[in-house]
């Protein structure tokens, strides 16, 4: 591939070119460590003398802008100059409104490979060795095989067939969902399914109802699609449907396994919020994220299996199953909505990536993901009772656990002060990452406490780890 440079006429040549290379490099369009072809290829593209070349290299070495490496040939620096002249956020018309989304915060971003601590509390993440790498890469090569046959066209918006049929067949032996291959909507995580379901639903003003606390990112996309979010508080039983406010268009609840706090929704209290919806004409979003790991009594119906009315738009992933970067999740929806999200779903990214497609597909048609979700739980239920009993045990003075029966992690409220701020620091400088609660009230008060996760940290680190919170604990009174 040639280098983008347009000489005009033939004068001023060697000026022509060195500014046309600096601009490049000051605009950035050539990159810190990006290789300039050899003088004698330039000049031959240019049709100027390789001297032309090499004086103007030259020049630029010595400004600083270009380096020669012996044996290697001619990059541009590190330490390049910036873009200069550029219009910042407040130059732009716009500029409120980027305000408004840079300032959303991320309550749940996850640390990078390089910031990772040995001994993760996060939750939301797996862990890596857990992964099935081998079946993987198999259906993975499948993929790739029939990718190969494919006739080079865009897929459908809503997913693969094979890979709707596979996930209702999961789902309905699973959990119990109803629903045909048709009312799957293959997404991006289960994030995209809520942003193409809220993005039909509602309308600036809207008003939306969620638990409080509750899962923060859903709460940041509707506000920034311009409704309003009424935080509904929680008792023992779920979310207090009776307040859920008048004109609410959007319902959002996690009924399996609060989040949170990990509340399972009484049977009684679904009913009643499915009768409130129907009554205010809303749509009910269950966000069933983490269900498929059960440890105590038997499981409860999804709310969409005892919708009769066409309410219920049920949302799943499979970020807690698999791994978080698949990025592959899936939304049952309603006939009443349907056909608006998947044009939704098609003006956002056309559909999905068929190659993790079609391997998911076969990975969960071949008695893989079972397989997987089986494995995981046993790991899960060793590491869920080390954590329990360490609440139990030498940290029941400052916390205790909030009851839960699935999901791959568990909240501790406090029992008496704590700084919980300052705990988390401490903890982080002994290579333990800790997670707050406050970060997922809204307009509860809020209720100090910790969310610990168990799906990314080892089972033999659990002790040593919380040995040095309670440690910690100790100091800082």
């Amino acid at each position: 591939m040639e280098l983008h440079v347009v000489i005009q006429g033939r004068k001023d040549l060697a000026e022509q070119l060195y500014q046309q290379l600096r601009d490049a490099i000051e605009s950035g369009r050539l990159a810190a460590g990006a290789q300039l072809p050899p003088s004698r290829l330039l000049a031959e593209q240019l049709g100027v003398s390789r001297k032309t070349v090499s004086d103007t290299y030259t020049t630029l070495t010595y400004e600083g802008l270009l380096i020669g490496k012996i044996g290697r040939g001619t990059f541009v620096t590190p330490h390049a100059l910036r873009p200069k002249g550029l219009q910042s956020a407040a130059d732009l018309a716009c500029a409120a409104n980027l305000a408004k989304w840079q300032a959303l915060p991320s309550p749940m971003r996850h640390p990078t490979r390089e910031s990772t601590l040995r001994c993760e509390f996060i939750g939301g993440a797996t862990t890596r060795s857990l992964f099935p790498q081998d079946e993987w890469r198999r259906c993975t090569q499948d993929a790739l095989r029939r990718i190969a046959k494919n006739s080079g066209f865009y897929g459908q918006p809503e997913g693969l067939p094979a890979l709707r049929n596979a996930i209702a067949g999961h789902i309905a032996f699973s959990r119990g969902v109803n629903c045909r291959d048709d009312d799957i909507v293959v997404c991006n995580g289960a994030q995209q399914a809520l942003d193409l379901i809220a993005r039909v639903v509602l309308e600036p003003g809207s008003i939306v109802a969620m638990e409080d606390p509750g899962y923060a990112p859903a709460r940041l996309l509707f506000e920034a699609m311009g409704a309003t979010v009424a935080g509904v508080p929680l008792d023992a039983q779920g979310i207090q449907v009776e307040l859920i406010p008048e004109g609410t268009r959007l319902i959002y609840v996690t009924p399996s396994h609060q989040f949170p706090l990990g509340i399972p929704m009484s049977l009684p209290r679904r009913e009643a919020l499915l009768e409130r919806a129907l009554a205010l004409g809303a749509i009910v979003i269950e966000d069933d994220y983490d269900s498929e790991f059960r440890y105590e009594g038997r499981p409860a119906d999804a709310l969409q299996s005892m919708d009769t009315r066409g309410i219920v738009a049920y949302v799943g992933t499979f970020s807690k199953t698999l791994l978080p970067e698949l990025r592959l999740g899936y939304t049952v929806l309603p006939p009443a909505i349907r056909g608006a999200v998947l044009k939704a779903k098609q003006l956002s990214d056309q559909h999905s990536s068929t190659l993790p497609q079609w391997a998911l597909a076969k990975f969960i048609s071949e008695g893989y993901l079972l397989k997987h979700i089986r494995r995981c739980h046993a790991v899960y239920t060793t590491r869920r009772e080390r954590i329990l009993s360490r609440l139990a045990g030498d940290l029941s003075p400052w916390f205790e656990a909030v009851p839960s029966v699935a999901g791959f992690h568990l909240a501790a409220l406090c029992k008496v002060p704590v700084n919980i701020p300052l705990l988390i620091e401490r903890a982080r400088q002994v290579e333990v990452g800790l997670y707050p609660l406050d970060v997922f009230f809204h307009q509860a008060p809020v209720r100090s406490g910790l969310i610990f996760g168990f799906g990314a940290i080892e089972t033999l680190d659990i002790d040593p780890s919380l040995d040095k919170v309670r440690d910690i604990l100790l100091q800082i009174g």
